[in-house]
C-alpha cells in the first residue's frame, strides 16, 4: 500500500464508522410502527428505542443504504465547507515574527563546528551547499549592519577568519582592511594554517604586492582586452573627445603591447617597458621624415615578419597619424593661402 492510498483511507475511516452508526436510523424507521410515513413518524421514538437497544449496527441492506447515504452527505458537506472556507491566521493578525529559538536554527547547523559560518555565540550556518535535507539549503550571503565600534570586525570578521581549518570545506578569504589591522592581528594565524596571504595596498605601494597583467596575456584577444581596460581607466571623468583620437591611441597601445608580448623577453613584459616605448616615440612636426627608435624597431620587425600582429596595428596607427598631418597641412594652406 503506497502512502497516497494509506492517507486516503485514514481520511475517510471516520465516515465508515459514521455510516455504521447511521444504520441505526434506517433500522429505527424500519421498526417504527405504521403503514405510511405519517404513521411511522408518530412511532419513530419507539423505533429508535428498539434500534438502540443493541450496540451493534444493522446489516440490513436497506439500513446499510441509509447509513451510506448519511455518511456520504456528511462527507460532501465537509468537502464543500472546506473548499469554500476562508483562510484565517488566528493570533497572528499583527504579524508572525518572533525571536528564533535553538530548535529553529538547529537543522541549518553542521554537527562539525568547523564546517559552519559563525553568526553568533550560539547560532551558526552550515557551509554545505547540498545538505541532506534540501529544505535547509541556504545561500551563504550575510549582511552585517552596525555603527562604528559596534563590533562588526571583532565579532564577525575575525571570528570567521579564525574559523579557517575546515577539512570538508576549505575556504579562501577576500578581506577589505581599511585600517590595516586585520592582517596584523590574524595574518600569522592564517599563515600557520597554510594560507598564502596577498596584500593589495593602494595607499602605500611599498607594502603592496604587484600585479602584472602582461603575465595573463595569451592571445591577441587578451591584448585588446588589456588596451580597452587601460584606456577606459585613464581617460578621466570628463567628456570624451573625438573618437578619432581614442581609436588612434588604441591602435598605438595595441601595437606596443603586441610587440612586448611576442618579441620582448619575459622579464621585460611589463608596464615599465611600455612606458619606455612611449617615451621613445618622439615626433618632430618640422621633420616629417624623422623616424624615432620605435619606428625603426617596427620597420625591422616588418622586414622579418610582415604579417606580424604588432606590425599590422602599428601601420594602422601610422596611417591615422598621416591623416592628422594631412589635416594640419590643409588647415595651414587655408589660413595662409
Amino acid at each position: 500500500m503506497n502512502t497516497k492510498t494509506k492517507k486516503l483511507l485514514l481520511m475517510n475511516l471516520p465516515y465508515l464508522f459514521i455510516a455504521l452508526f447511521a444504520t441505526k436510523f434506517g433500522q429505527a424507521w424500519r421498526l417504527a410502527g405504521g403503514a405510511d410515513a405519517s404513521g411511522k413518524l408518530l412511532h419513530l421514538m419507539d423505533g429508535l428505542t428498539a434500534a438502540f437497544s443493541s450496540p451493534l449496527p444493522s446489516f440490513d441492506p436497506a439500513d446499510l443504504g441509509v447509513g451510506v447515504l448519511l455518511a456520504a452527505a456528511l462527507r460532501l458537506a465537509v468537502y464543500v465547507k472546506g473548499r469554500n472556507a476562508k483562510k484565517f491566521r488566528k493570533n497572528v493578525e499583527y504579524g508572525s515574527a518572533r525571536w528564533g529559538k535553538a530548535e529553529d536554527i538547529k537543522p541549518y547547523i553542521d554537527p562539525v563546528f568547523e564546517n559552519n559560518v559563525i553568526l553568533t555565540q550560539t547560532e551558526r550556518l552550515t557551509m554545505n551547499s547540498r545538505p541532506k535535507d534540501p529544505k535547509t539549503s541556504r545561500n551563504k550571503n550575510v549582511l552585517v549592519i552596525g555603527g562604528s565600534g559596534s563590533g562588526k570586525t571583532r565579532f564577525f570578521i575575525k571570528s570567521n577568519l579564525m574559523q579557517c581549518d575546515s577539512k570538508d570545506y576549505p575556504t579562501s578569504f577576500v578581506v577589505t582592511d581599511p585600517k590595516g589591522s586585520i592582517v596584523v592581528e590574524c595574518g600569522n594565524l592564517l599563515q600557520r594554517r597554510g594560507y598564502r596571504i596577498k596584500i593589495l595596498n593602494t595607499i602605500n605601494f611599498k607594502k603592496s604586492m604587484r600585479y602584472n597583467p602582461f603575465a595573463y596575456i595569451h592571445s591577441e584577444k587578451d591584448i585588446l582586452k588589456l588596451v580597452t581596460a587601460l584606456i577606459a581607466n585613464t581617460k578621466g571623468n570628463g567628456k570624451s573627445g573625438d573618437d578619432f583620437w581614442e581609436k588612434a591611441e588604441t591602435l598605438f597601445y595595441t601595437a606596443l603591447i603586441g610587440y612586448i608580448h611576442y618579441e620582448a623577453p619575459v622579464e621585460e613584459q611589463n608596464f615599465a617597458t611600455l612606458i619606455e616605448f612611449i617615451n621613445a616615440s618622439e615626433v618632430r612636426e618640422d621633420d616629417e621624415e624623422f623616424k624615432n627608435p620605435v619606428d625603426l624597431m617596427f620597420e625591422a620587425l616588418e622586414k622579418e615578419n610582415p604579417n606580424h600582429f604588432a606590425v599590422r596595428q602599428y601601420k594602422k596607427y601610422k596611417l591615422a597619424a598621416g591623416v592628422i598631418c594631412s589635416k594640419r597641412l590643409i588647415y595651414h594652406d587655408f589660413c595662409h593661402g
